[in-house]
């Protein structure tokens, strides 16, 4: 009496078994989520992939004092140029008036890659500064750290 059909037994082995698959599947599909959410800026094909896995937003790449970034001829009034290579970007919101900012874009870490219509653009998620470095539209919620320039004669360099 005390004894389970078998039938009973092969239902209760069935559920576990498939309580067991299903749970690993589960686990499989978190690690996939969570991969695809946490780890980079962008998914395939949706845009650049970051330049620095640090995610190092305030150190541009070229930080040594006197390094000559530009003429100022380059940086073209109420807008500015991107320098991917030194990850800087230079703006000239007002004639005469030049800025640098880290150009490694605060929400996630890829790099601004235009500046135009007075705004400097990230082209993996949208986010969008003012000429000034303050976020004009997300996800970025940071401004773009500024990098201390001098301007002597026609060249830009690094303060």
């Amino acid at each position: 009496m005390g004894e389970v059909p078998v039938i009973g037994r092969a239902a209760a082995g069935a559920v576990s078994r498939r309580a067991a698959i299903m749970g690993a599947g589960g686990a499989g599909l978190t690690t996939a989520l969570a991969a695809c959410a946490g780890g980079g800026p962008t998914s395939a094909g949706t845009g650049p992939s970051p330049s620095t896995p640090s995610g190092d937003t305030a150190t541009p790449t070229a930080t040594r004092s006197g390094t000559s970034l530009a003429r100022t001829s380059d940086i073209p009034k109420d807008g500015g140029k991107v320098f991917p290579d030194q990850k800087i970007v230079i703006v000239q919101p007002k004639p005469g008036g030049f800025r640098a900012f880290s150009a490694v874009c605060t929400h996630q870490g890829c790099i601004v890659d235009d500046v135009s219509a007075g705004m400097i653009n990230c082209p993996c998620h949208g986010s969008m500064f003012w000429l000034d470095g303050k976020v004009m539209s997300g996800p970025a919620t940071k401004p773009l750290p500024e990098v201390p320039i001098e301007v002597d004669g026609d060249t830009i360099r690094l303060a």
